[in-house]
């Protein structure tokens, strides 16, 4: 009986120190310079200006689901070079944004901005909610929309789409 509760104390115990520490993984070095504020034109001149389709994924540091697809998002932009890859910071704290980049897309080939209203996703066809994941073909054709977390298949199949 005491062995039985000192073993559930003890995973107990591991399991919280286990989450405690996934929770409060902080940045190494120096903080990335805080995204660049941007409009829906501005966004909307650099999309139609690309000779090469983007992706364009929009976050915010206080989104859970955000931090939980930044690898993949971050992992894909290394790999496909071909493709400009965005993110797009909304309604978020600049120093909490750059706390973000350096902890989830330190390793990321992506440029960055920010939306302090959250409006540019609404202007481009999305919703308020993060993360959504928008597709452009090069010259700004829309060829897809991803809401939600995005997964492998889903970023493979979006990736494919505009590559053609």
């Amino acid at each position: 009986m005491r062995s039985t509760l000192l073993i559930r104390y003890l995973v107990a115990a591991a399991s919280v120190a286990l989450v405690a520490s996934a929770c409060t993984s902080a940045p190494a070095g120096p903080l990335p310079p805080a995204p660049e504020p941007t409009s829906t034109e501005a966004l909307v001149a650099q999309l139609e200006a690309s000779t090469v389709p983007v992706v364009v994924n929009v976050w915010a540091s206080w989104c859970h689901p955000c931090r939980t697809e930044a690898s993949l998002i971050a992992s894909a932009s290394t790999a496909r070079p071909e493709v400009r890859f965005i993110g797009l910071n909304v309604r978020d704290d600049p120093n909490a944004a750059r706390e973000f980049i350096a902890t989830y897309l330190s390793e990321a080939q992506m440029d960055h901005y920010s939306d302090r209203s959250g409006r540019i996703p609404i202007d481009l066809g999305a919703t308020n909610g993060v993360p959504v994941t928008f597709f452009y073909r090069p010259h700004g054709e829309l060829a897809s929309l991803h809401f939600g977390i995005i997964d492998e298949p889903a970023l493979a199949i979006g990736l494919d789409e505009i590559s053609r």
